[in-house]
């Protein structure tokens, strides 16, 4: 009963905002700091750090055996980081892929998965070391460099940060998610990077453009091309923020009797191959790729993809162009450099900004070390005095060890000695009283004077200091720098491509077709004019409704009831065979919208449009083009008002029915031309609204198609002339019920 009046004395009015607001605050952080963003210094997410420090409790060195990854995730899971054991597994997996980091921190044997995208066989199968990268990552962190805290069980201590005396954030590059915020950083050359550094250590103001000259951009694991302009990196390296355009790498490989074939050896950065084989099949499939006829996969170890043209004649620079423009040869790598500083804060830093701050971490890695090691001299030294206390006096130290009762305190007492320097005494072996040992004593407490005196001075000079971090960072290039296998950059540059260097409408093979779309707005192209139409199949209770004759390098635009514009390539409609596709699956056009009008666009042509409440415009076909799926929006309506009808205007008057057939004709000087709008009254209406229009040429008469298909020409049409906006009379005899000029 007790405890139920203390549970209920425990309840706090909160506003339920406020409490969910403290609550997922609280959440956002820990997301950002303990899992999302690296660490500035070592570069490292906490799952990462732990496992590198568990792996190197389990002696994992890179000269040791392999051990079982279970046994890895284990640990750190039982030990370091309490969380799912396949997410562990998943960080220790990417550490070791070669084609995920740049300077793998994890040595794996077995199967790690591949650049196909392949998975990583269980842990149960795989084995895993630390890499000498690794190693130089942990380097002297049992020497008081960095400091620990409690794990979160309490039950042991974990690093807050490494050493690092590899500058992984830059070489590694990382990637992650938090809440309200990300990072994405390319992996770098290790050996640009020192460089970098050691001029900033010897030029502490150096500029950003000077810094750039010696990383002048990523370097990827799987190689690949930059063709980003020098101004965009620059500018990315700037504010922290930006891109990178990376390409495949490719070369041509002559055939015999003058064929070729295209051989991909790089592909760009975290694209899975099997992935992009499948695009690049996809688009030939569905004709989009007009000049490659197929693509071959003759990877091993290497990559080998094997692209073949249509025919020899085609240029192979454009052949590549295209499928860099439509597939991931061609990549975009963000560049955001969200980082946790030294504090713990998260904030976007510059490529120099990141420079310093690793610096300035080894920097303090260097002085704790070099106290740690001034504070094991010191003691060293207080020992070895006590030694030489010993020798010197050695039948005295012998007679108060045999005869008195407290040694230690007389010991003290007769030679002044420390507590240390007594305990020391009492625990040596008796085969160290040799004089041999006592030399040896001696010329180490020489030694230890002057390493003493060097630490001194090194704690107290900032220059000292910096030269040491200098020396240090040129060790590691000579380890991992441009010269050494792991090191040599990867990653090429080229410039940037023209923008003009291909007009793709020429890449499509111009051919004539035959254009189908029913009633229902089934769209198909038969190749060749088809003549006989009677043969064209539909589907049951479908029927034909626009029949064109066109070319493959032509574009079709689409008139819909809510007056907006779709265009439609006809190198990608499909293919004859079947009933072909519903256009609403290749436009974004409403269900409840209906096709008003389908033709073939002319740049230099001009339309009519008009709405079903008789008003209308002219307008260019140039400006009704839409680059996008959801069309363009020209004939403004609203209500129950929609787009009725739309025809050339090109003849010299207008010709209007409307519903009430009632018909009209005027100059077509009297409609204004227009980019967008609703336009001006074309006819006045009574009762319904307008059914149809057409232009034509007066001094050739109005040509209509009667329900037969017949042409029937009328020539004088004077009692029809009249004003735009009038109501008009009904059509002369013979003229087609239902409303309609076509």
């Amino acid at each position: 009963m007790a405890g139920n009046v203390t549970a209920l004395d425990d309840i706090r009015d909160t506003p339920l905002s406020r409490a969910l607001s403290e609550r997922y605050l609280a959440y956002a952080l820990s997301t950002i700091t303990h899992r999302a963003l690296p660490d500035v210094r070592d570069g490292l997410k906490p799952v990462h750090r732990r496992l590198l420090y568990a792996m190197r409790q389990l002696k994992l060195d890179p000269n040791s055996s392999f051990k079982k990854s279970a046994r890895v995730v284990g640990d750190v899971i039982g030990q370091y980081h309490p969380h799912g054991d396949q997410a562990v597994y998943d960080a220790l997996v990417r550490l070791a892929q070669d084609f995920a980091v740049r300077y793998p921190l994890i040595e794996g044997q077995g199967n790690f998965g591949n650049i196909d995208g392949d998975n990583a066989a269980a842990m149960r199968y795989t084995e895993a070391r630390l890499t000498a990268i690794a190693e130089a990552l942990l380097e002297g962190i049992d020497e008081d460099t960095v400091d620990f805290r409690e794990t979160y069980d309490g039950d042991a201590q974990e690093p807050v940060v490494l050493p690092a005396a590899f500058p992984n954030l830059l070489a590694n590059g990382s990637s992650g998610i938090a809440v309200g915020m990300a990072t994405s950083i390319p992996p770098h050359n290790a050996g640009e990077i020192c460089d970098a550094l050691l001029h900033l250590i010897k030029t502490p103001k150096a500029r950003l453009e000077s810094l750039v000259k010696y990383i002048p951009g990523p370097d990827l694991p799987t190689g690949g091309i930059l063709v980003e302009p020098q101004d965009s990196i620059l500018e990315a390296y700037r504010t922290g923020r930006g891109g990178f355009r990376v390409r495949a790498r490719w070369e041509v490989e002559e055939l015999p009797r003058g064929a070729y074939q295209i051989v991909v050896t790089e592909i760009p950065y975290q694209v899975q191959k099997s992935k992009l084989i499948e695009k690049i099949a996809d688009l030939i499939q569905g004709k989009k790729l007009p000049l490659l006829d197929d693509v071959r996969d003759e990877s091993a170890e290497d990559i080998r993809l094997i692209l073949v043209p249509k025919n020899r004649t085609i240029d192979a620079a454009v052949l590549m162009e295209s499928l860099f423009r439509l597939t991931d040869l061609e990549s975009r790598i963000s560049l955001n450099m969200n980082v946790l500083d030294a504090d713990g804060v998260p904030l976007v830093m510059s490529l120099d900004e990141v420079l310093r701050a690793f610096l300035d971490h080894r920097r303090e890695v260097l002085v704790r070390r070099s106290r740690y090691r001034l504070e094991k001299i010191e003691n060293r030294l207080e020992v070895l005095a006590g030694y030489l206390v010993a020798y010197l006096n050695l039948d005295e130290v012998i007679r108060i060890i045999r005869e008195e009762d407290e040694p230690k305190q007389e010991l003290i007492a007769t030679f002044d000695l420390t507590d240390t320097q007594a305990e020391a005494i009492l625990n040596m072996r008796l085969r160290s009283l040799r004089k041999l040992e006592e030399m040896e004593i001696k010329k180490e407490d020489r030694k230890l004077k002057g390493e003493r005196k060097d630490l001194r001075a090194l704690i107290k000079s900032e220059d000292l200091q910096w030269q040491r971090v200098s020396e240090e960072i040129k060790e590691i290039k000579t380890k991992f720098g441009q010269k050494t296998e792991l090191g040599r950059r990867r990653t090429s540059f080229e410039d940037p491509p023209e923008a003009d260097i291909i007009d793709f409408e020429e890449m499509i093979p111009k051919e004539p077709i035959t254009v189908i779309c029913s009633e229902k707005g089934w769209i198909r192209s038969m190749k060749g004019h088809v003549e006989k139409t009677s043969d064209i199949k539909y589907k049951e209770g479908d029927r034909a409704r626009f029949i064109l004759y066109t070319e493959t390098t032509d574009k079709l635009l689409l008139f819909a009831t809510n007056g907006r514009f779709y265009t439609l390539g006809c190198d990608k409609l499909p293919g004859g065979r079947g009933n072909g596709e519903p256009v609403r699956l290749m436009i974004d056009m409403d269900e409840a919208q209906d096709i008003v009008d389908l033709f073939v666009y002319e740049p230099d042509g001009k339309l009519v449009v008009a709405a079903s409440s008789g008003y209308g415009f002219v307008v260019a076909q140039e400006d009704v083009i839409a680059m996008k799926r959801g069309g363009k929006q020209v004939l403004n309506v609203s209500g129950d008002v929609e787009a009725q009808a739309c025809a050339d205007a090109g003849g010299d008057h207008v010709a209007v029915i409307g519903e009430n057939r009632k018909m009209l004709l005027f100059p077509t000087d009297e409609l204004p031309q227009m980019a967008r709008g609703r336009g001006v009254k074309l006819q006045k209406y009574k009762d319904g609204g307008l059914s149809d229009v057409i232009t034509f040429d007066n001094e050739d008469g109005l040509t209509v198609i009667d329900t037969g298909g017949r042409q029937r020409v009328f020539e004088d049409l004077r009692d029809w002339l009249g004003a735009r906006g009038n109501a008009g009379r009904l059509p002369p005899k013979g003229f087609p019920r239902r409303n309609k000029f076509m």
